[in-house]
């Protein structure tokens, strides 16, 4: 066998464990809450049984196999997929500024309903597996929420060290999982081989002829049954899509049809079995070992949603979209192993909440499907939106694209949002809530950068008045490095180091970031060197671009400038450099069109955020800081 095809075999085993876990897990919780326990939501007969499955073949055949394999998946940044990477798309794209922001807000959006999302996903999750007990030992039902609990503590505890060591087994241990699935299904479809007539498209048009009202109102709860579409997507930049379309297409999908076809044969022959078909497809003597193997497989998918929004914070932190925060990376290895301690204390007190409140996953169901439908929705429309403004495809063809995915979409957030009462108005709030922080943030951000620019002079007219100053400005033994907002502009702690002590270092190095649309950036292109017009002053700037999927690290960096340019005059003492930041306090104006309430938000966020010094990797004990007073 050649090296590729076994690189794609080990990359297709990984992408069972990390991108799958979340799809895989549904057929824990669908039928049962599509049909809750004796048919006491759907009534169990063939009509409805034979359309159900046939619909949720069909959903998952439609959405993830032709949506995200044959098309979205396609529009990667540089490998890299997710909403993040769409918004990435918009960001540079050459629309009218109205309507990219327009489209970035609808992005947001999907952000808010994404995190929703990663705080449904552990908590059905975990609690569905953890309900088969009732199934194996009834007398053990009270320990279902303590168990539950239990076992989320453990997951979130855990994330600190890193998943590197986990992950080497979540590929097996899925494969193990979508064979077990595959036979459970395949014996009941096996005694039952009516039920293949679920296979048809036809047999879904005739449910929704013969039973239109209960079918619209069926597609709310089927479309649990897609997902972890999102992750196929957001997880590509781990595996790239050829690999995750092999495990898809060759394992998983056809592992769920199965899975799924024996639930309603097994359903249709004791309807009983609705309170969980997927455990009850197995003899007793398996259902305890059912239980652990599915409690250990929601734990994967939960592992998964949790890295997601890990990845997608840092993405947005990178972007500006979020204050900096604290990022470890627990690999020193994989760049994109990486663990947010604040974010992970949030994802476990919601987490719990969601447990402790809704107390089943058939009620927290409720609240997953909007979430679902309404990412997926955000998807396309970001996705149709850059086929005619980045890529310039035809109109025709976008409007052909639309015909078919807009009405699934829709259908999906329609039949969801009856829901919202019931449990969807969390991640709708969850949404909101997301969407003010981003929003608020993006908007302070721009009123501080406006001020600030008003404050710092032209860099050039900075330099010219070092170089033209009589008597010439002192010039201290040692190198200072400077961090600035802006290219052009004097960063203000070295214009204060000018103006109060009539002094410069012999060498003054600007340093200013800028982080692209681009997931990635190579090293030897992250340097652009500019000695300002005046090689023998001393002074000059550097230019660093960093992707959004990139750890900002100034010090190594700035190491790598005598590697890559091979310039005297940057050949600098970094082990001795002293580093300069200019870190703006915020000051209440009636200048700007900002409510109070938003403003004082804005002011929390900025304080709490990570320090500059912090997020560069500056060194501590070399590193000032001065407060100037900006006016919001």
């Amino acid at each position: 066998m050649s090296k590729i095809k076994t690189s794609l075999i080990g990359l297709s085993l990984g992408a069972l464990g990390i991108v799958f876990g979340d799809i895989g897990t549904s057929p824990l919780y669908a039928l049962n809450v599509l049909f809750g326990q004796d048919g006491r939501h759907l009534s169990i007969n063939r009509l409805n049984i034979y359309g159900v499955i046939s619909l949720i073949i069909w959903s998952i055949t439609l959405v993830v196999s032709i949506k995200f394999l044959a098309f979205i998946m396609r529009a990667d940044n540089e490998g890299e997929g997710g909403i993040m990477a769409l918004m990435a798309h918009i960001k540079s794209s050459k629309l009218k500024p109205k309507y990219r922001m327009l489209f970035i807000f609808l992005g947001i959006i999907g952000v808010g309903l994404f995190y929703g999302d990663s705080t449904i996903t552990p908590a059905i999750s975990v609690l569905s597996a953890v309900e088969g007990l009732k199934v194996v030992a009834p007398k053990l039902s009270a320990l279902i929420l303590p168990v539950t609990l239990i076992i989320l503590a453990l997951l979130f505890m855990i994330q600190k060290y890193g998943t590197g060591l986990i992950g080497k087994l979540f590929g097996p241990v899925m494969l193990i999982w979508f064979t077990t699935l595959a036979i459970g299904g395949g014996w009941q479809v096996w005694l039952h081989p009516q039920i293949l007539i679920a296979l048809s498209p036809l047999t879904t048009i005739n449910f929704f002829i013969s039973q239109p009202v209960i079918a619209f109102f069926a597609t709310g709860a089927v479309v649990l049954a897609i997902t972890g579409a999102e992750a196929l997507y957001a997880d590509m930049g781990h595996f790239g899509r050829p690999p995750i379309a092999k495990a898809w297409f060759f394992v998983v999908f056809p592992s769920l049809m199965l899975c799924y076809m024996g639930e309603g044969a097994l359903m249709l022959q004791h309807p009983s079995a609705s309170a969980n078909p997927l455990v009850l497809l197995f003899p007793s003597l398996a259902r305890l070992p059912i239980v652990l193997l599915a409690t250990l497989a929601t734990i994967i998918a939960s592992q998964s949603v949790i890295s997601g929004a890990f990845s997608l914070t840092r993405q947005a932190v990178q972007l500006d979209f979020l204050p900096k925060m604290l990022i470890r990376h627990t690999s020193t290895i994989e760049g994109g192993q990486i663990y947010l301690p604040f974010v992970n204390i949030v994802l476990f007190i919601v987490v719990s909440m969601l447990v402790i409140v809704f107390g089943s996953s058939i009620r927290l169901a409720n609240a997953y499907g909007v979430a679902v439908s309404g990412t997926l929705a955000t998807d396309t429309i970001l996705y149709l939106v850059i086929l005619r403004s980045v890529w310039q495809k035809p109109i025709r063809t976008i409007v052909l694209m639309g015909l078919v995915f807009v009405p699934i979409d829709l259908l999906f957030v329609t039949s969801s949002a009856p829901k919202i009462l019931k449990g969807g108005w969390f991640p709708v709030l969850i949404g909101i809530f997301i969407f003010i922080l981003i929003s608020t943030w993006l908007k302070g951000q721009k009123i501080m950068i406006k001020e600030r620019r008003a404050l710092e002079e032209p860099l050039l007219v900075f330099i010219a008045k070092v170089h033209d100053h009589l008597p010439p400005i002192s010039r201290i033994p040692g190198t200072a490095i400077y961090i600035g907002h802006h290219h052009d502009l004097t960063p203000l702690a070295l214009n204060a180091t000018f103006e109060e002590l009539h002094e410069l270092p012999e060498k003054v190095i600007i340093v200013t970031v800028e982080v692209t649309p681009t997931s990635h950036i190579a090293e030897h292109k992250r340097i652009i060197l500019d000695d300002l017009g005046q090689s023998d002053d001393g002074i000059g700037h550097v230019s660093l671009f960093y992707g959004y999927h990139d750890t900002i690290n100034i010090p190594e960096v700035l190491r790598q400038v005598k590697r890559y340019n091979n310039q005297p005059d940057y050949d600098l003492d970094l082990d001795n450099a002293a580093y300069f930041i200019s870190q703006g306090r915020v000051v209440f104006s009636n200048r700007h069109n900002l409510s109070l309430w938003r403003k004082h938000l804005y002011s929390f966020m900025a304080r709490n955020a990570l320090s500059t010094s912090d997020f560069y990797k500056l060194p501590i004990s070399r590193t000032e800081e001065m407060q100037p007073f900006i006016k919001l």
